[in-house]
């Protein structure tokens, strides 16, 4: 069940993301040929006013197919054509698929945080006896608003930060209404009576609408972030393509989440909040990946956009469209290609 919730998410996420698109180029007035759910062979069509409306056969995305999208080097003569559109409407347009995603994790997130009733916040309530490092440092009533500059909002935040800083760090707690820095602060895990930790305890908060939605919005950041610090993370080396999944790895990664939790508690309903919840995640990661300046993609599409209204206002003149296209195809055929090894790797893992 949950592989099929899985294959169905991503082809949802996906769909829904072609929808910004479409909601976009409609409001900006552009002609859209053609939006399509799913890829394939059509088992349905309706031709709107303008635009044919399809369902396909393989529920894995779909498109929006807006004219002049891709257009010739001699340009297109509709003046509701895409390629015609002023640069902050098609920045606009290109934009709205990520955003989409992004919306919808948000969304998701909110209806999970709905039936929560508190939230662990990053205020110390207590520092554990024994507690290291604790001289002109963290005192019980401090909030943590920063780890070398990263915003703290909640309890996992403190730790993720910490984890990934050197030996010593640069942290800004609230105490008293005053920011206070604490410069080059050695605070490190240690053993301590009730377990492996930093030796701080956080304290909660009633978890009224208001907080939902601003945790709902802090848990939406923080899915940035880490897209960010994974990426990060490969930069650097501290990760290698082995340890990157795609769509086979990730339905395999849900299938698991579900089956454990559900094996654990008992419950298929905390199963499918802890699933929906990686849906979550998956659908802020698409729009964060998909607004990176690489080819092909919504942000290396973004990316021409941009340099065209620069060469205009400096040059009166726009990159000739058969070099960006030239661009695209080359990137379209490198991403298919890490793609193609991203799955062998997902599935070599899967046999091993």
């Amino acid at each position: 069940m949950y592989i099929i919730i899985a294959i169905l998410a991503f082809g949802v996420l996906i769909a829904l993301h072609e929808l910004g698109h479409f909601l976009a180029a409609k409001a900006c007035n552009v002609k859209v040929n053609e939006y399509s759910i799913g890829m394939g062979p059509a088992i349905w069509k309706k031709q709107g006013k303008e635009t044919l409306y399809a369902l396909r056969l393989l529920p894995i995305g779909g498109y929006c197919a807006m004219e002049g999208e891709d257009a010739s080097p001699e340009g297109n003569a509709d003046p509701r054509a895409f390629f015609n559109k002023p640069w902050w409407q098609k920045a606009i347009i290109l934009v709205a698929g990520a955003a989409m995603n992004f919306l919808i994790g948000f969304v998701i997130v909110g209806v999970i945080y709905a039936s929560a009733d508190a939230f662990v916040t990053n205020q110390v309530v207590e520092t554990v006896d024994g507690f290291l490092y604790a001289e002109n440092g963290i005192e019980a009533g401090d909030r943590i608003y920063s780890i070398d500059g990263h915003r703290i909002y909640y309890s996992s935040d403190f730790s993720i930060y910490m984890q990934r800083a050197g030996s010593t760090v640069d942290m800004v707690v609230i105490r008293d209404g005053e920011k206070v820095t604490l410069k080059d602060y050695g605070l490190k895990p240690a053993q301590y009576a009730d377990g492996y930790r930093y030796g701080v305890t956080f304290g909660s908060v009633r978890a009224d609408f208001g907080m939902k939605l601003k945790y709902t919005w802090y848990t939406s950041v923080n899915f940035v972030r880490t897209v960010w610090m994974g990426l990060s993370d490969l930069v650097t080396g501290a990760v290698g393509l082995r340890d990157m999944s795609g769509v086979v790895g990730i339905v395999g990664t849900i299938n698991d989440m579900g089956q454990q939790v559900e094996e654990e508690t008992h419950s298929r309903a905390a199963a499918l909040e802890q699933v929906f919840y990686l849906i979550a995640v998956i659908a802020v990661n698409l729009a964060v990946m998909n607004l990176l300046p690489i080819p092909a993609l919504d942000g290396g599409r973004l990316l021409f956009v941009l340099l065209n209204a620069v060469t205009m206002l400096l040059f009166k003149k726009q990159i000739d469209p058969k070099y960006e296209s030239w661009v695209h195809a080359a990137g379209m055929v490198a991403l298919l290609g890490l793609m193609a090894v991203i799955m062998v790797s997902d599935v070599l893992k899967y046999i091993k």
